[in-house]
């Protein structure tokens, strides 16, 4: 298998455009109530991962009878069922993640939903957190972003200072610049074609790309 993808338990705005992510070959994870989106999808998880706290009665009976695996955890644990989750992929050696649904409802698991793609998994395996609407990835040297004319691709350094950093196919280029977290410097910028191009010398620089929906 080459890619999982591990259906969250945060928003998905519009679910037509999240299924049209996914393949027929996809390995389907689902972190606790990230089950209820791929149920509103009509896709079928190969296993649900978590303490099972966002389920209801009525669908944990459902899933002991069918042959979905469950794998339970504690509900007093020191990872989010997303990590759990992460995790769980990670031990399966595939090569790609696409987290759904990881965006929204509360901050915090945001944030930290955004950490956990540079959690402890192999340094060639790309993981990225897409709900149709917003992709959001980590750039480490240089990455291609696939879009419209009119996309909005906002550039924001992680965890100190970028530098050097080069674009292509952007309204406004940059060009060998540093980007810092307390600037908006990289906020908003457009996409002139289908494919943009970022590159950067150091540093980790994390790219939201904002699909025109019109």
């Amino acid at each position: 298998m080459s890619r999982a993808v591990i259906f969250a338990n945060g928003s998905l705005p519009e679910p037509d455009k999240a299924r049209d992510l996914l393949l027929p070959d996809d390995l389907i994870l689902c972190a606790d109530g990230g089950l209820l989106h791929a149920r509103a999808l009509g896709v079928r998880p190969h296993a649900v991962i978590g303490d099972m706290d966002s389920l209801s009665r009525e669908i944990l009976n459902e899933l002991t009878q069918s042959e979905v695996q469950i794998v339970l955890h504690p509900a007093d644990k020191d990872k989010t069922d997303l990590e759990l989750a992460l995790d769980h992929a990670f031990e399966l050696g595939v090569k790609e993640i696409l987290i759904v649904a990881g965006l929204g409802k509360r901050l915090d698991q945001t944030l930290s939903n955004i950490g956990l793609m540079m959690g402890d998994g192999p340094s060639t395996l790309k993981v990225r957190i897409d709900d149709g609407i917003e992709e959001v990835f980590f750039c480490k040297d240089q990455a291609e972003i696939h879009g419209r004319k009119g996309d909005v691709v906002s550039l924001i350094p992680w965890n100190g200072v970028v530098g050097g950093v080069r674009t292509e196919g952007l309204r406004w280029p940059l060009v060998d610049e540093s980007l810092y977290s307390e600037t908006s410097r990289g906020i908003s910028n457009v996409m002139q074609a289908d494919v943009a191009q970022v590159s950067i010398t150091f540093g980790l620089l994390l790219i939201l790309h904002r699909r025109e929906t019109n």
